[in-house]
């Protein structure tokens, strides 16, 4: 018997039912209303290495179940955020007591923060002016202060954040965790990422799927647009519900005659049922007309307010992984002008993260979503010395610094409190250093999962997400 024939006597689920005369239409109409539609099915299988959106359970018992990751793209300076060091007062203008370690450009003397501290919280933590309100929740923050990563370049950073690999195209974090437990929304995507006006730097690199199954890449919202249907392109198309369906069934029919090994198109058709089911779902839950004057007043106005509300509205419905990218290209990138740029960035987001913070624990949300904040990598104590084509030459910002800066999270089982710290110029992690190998294990092991056992086989070898690297840190976790 062929391999044709042997499809028609045996065949597919889709084309059985399809053939059932149940109507084409009506099977797709009655599909949004399943279990597999509805998220109300699950699989235990563990990974979905088939490329399904079913939630599944974790290695192991979890603390958190979605993550909001707060990205601030360009770079924010640690030590005019939560790294305060009064030492660079004594060397202010001169140059440092040890040389200047090598960075993108090059820098020149000691920069003290132009920024005021206070202390926050029955902790006491510091922090800058910049970031008053979100200092309000200084007793739920896990501040971080001895990250590290390997380049200071935006392209090898970005993707190490996202990523786990500086260089080589590899699934992005969300995709991992997406990949790994599934969505509890079937309707909706399980991983989306904002940045309005625009994408940063490296582009949909940073929400790749890569080899995974292309169901786990992230889905880009333009947020600069404030109804769904500008959102989303084509939510809500000319063509009826029930003309789409007829579509939709006719391609599942020819999926049949693709071969078994055929996971490009498995994957182009899966997320063109995702796209059919979306239209049920997404609109509401993308429509910020209906949040009440109360919420707006927690979040402030803007872009960013709309940014953290959208955020809170997709964990609340099930989305497992929502990046938040401040703005197109690398918005808190000052090699100039330093003072100026960080207030008016800060000021646009400062509320709206405090809201966001707030607005999770009044619901509930809080303790099974992770808050991650923070770039790709920090800023020099040194000012950035004049390059032509590179910057204004005006002596008031800072160049790159990879060998140490500030994160923290919330949230998800955290612990609250300062893990680490740099040294007392604010150059180098020195005291516990947290590489984003292990805060990428760190936070999978919040998730549920044993970061060296969350693996995709690939190319002959499993991959992961941390790649051979990465340990827990278990001052982070609760």
């Amino acid at each position: 018997m062929d391999s044709l024939n042997s499809r028609e006597q045996f065949p597919s689920r889709r084309s059985a039912l399809a053939q059932f005369g149940m109507g084409i239409g009506g099977l797709a109409f009655a599909s949004l209303n399943s279990p597999e539609a509805t998220g109300r099915a699950s699989s235990p299988l563990g990974p979905g290495k088939n490329g399904d959106l079913f939630p599944r359970p974790p290695h192991k018992s979890a603390k958190a179940k979605s993550v909001i990751h707060i990205f601030l793209n360009g770079g924010p300076s640690h030590l005019d955020t939560f790294d305060q060091k009064p030492r660079l007062a004594r060397y202010a203008g001169k140059s440092l007591p040890r040389p200047n370690l090598p960075t993108e450009r090059q820098t020149g003397a000691c920069f003290p923060s132009p920024f005021r501290f206070s202390q926050y919280g029955q902790s006491g933590l510091l922090v800058s002016e910049l970031f008053q309100e979100t200092a309000c929740h200084a007793d739920d923050l896990c501040i971080i202060r001895s990250m590290k990563t390997d380049l200071p370049n935006h392209e090898p950073a970005l993707l190490m954040m996202n990523c786990g690999e500086s260089r080589q195209v590899r699934p992005s974090f969300g995709s991992w965790v997406l990949y790994g437990l599934g969505c509890e929304a079937q309707n909706l995507p399980g991983y989306v990422a904002l940045c309005p006006g625009g994408q940063p730097i490296q582009e949909a690199q940073n929400w790749t799927s890569a080899f995974l199954p292309a169901i786990y890449q992230g889905s880009y919202l333009d947020t600069r647009h404030t109804s769904p249907e500008r959102l989303i392109g084509q939510l809500r198309p000319v063509n009826p519900l029930a003309s789409q369906a007829r579509q939709l069934a006719l391609l599942e029919q020819l999926e049949g005659f693709n071969s078994p090994d055929d996971r490009i198109e498995r994957q182009r058709l899966k997320n063109m049922e995702l796209a059919f089911r979306m239209q049920m779902e997404a609109p509401e839950a993308m429509d910020l007309s209906k949040e009440s004057a109360k919420t707006w007043q927690l979040y402030g106005d803007g872009v960013q307010a709309r940014q953290m509300v959208l955020a809170r509205r997709m964990v609340e419905r099930g989305v497992r992984f929502v990046q938040v990218f401040h703005g197109p290209g690398q918005p808190w990138d000052s090699h100039d002008d330093l003072e100026t740029n960080h207030r008016r960035l800060a000021l646009e987001l400062d509320r709206a993260v405090s809201g966001l913070l707030t607005d999770l624990k009044n619901r509930g949300l809080l303790e099974s979503t992770l808050v991650v904040w923070g770039g790709e990598f920090g800023r020099t104590p040194t000012v950035e010395l004049p390059t032509p084509g590179s910057n204004l030459g005006r002596l008031n910002g800072r160049d790159h610094n990879p060998y140490g800066f500030t994160m923290w999270v919330a949230g998800g089982g955290v612990r609250p409190g300062v893990v680490g710290s740099t040294d007392e110029l604010g150059f180098k992690a020195e005291d516990n250093p947290v590489h984003v190998h292990d805060l990428h294990a760190t936070l999978l092991h919040q998730l549920g999962f044993d970061h060296e056992k969350l693996v995709y086989r690939h190319a002959a070898r499993d991959f992961r997400l941390t790649d051979v690297h990465g340990r827990v840190v278990p001052e982070i976790t609760g």
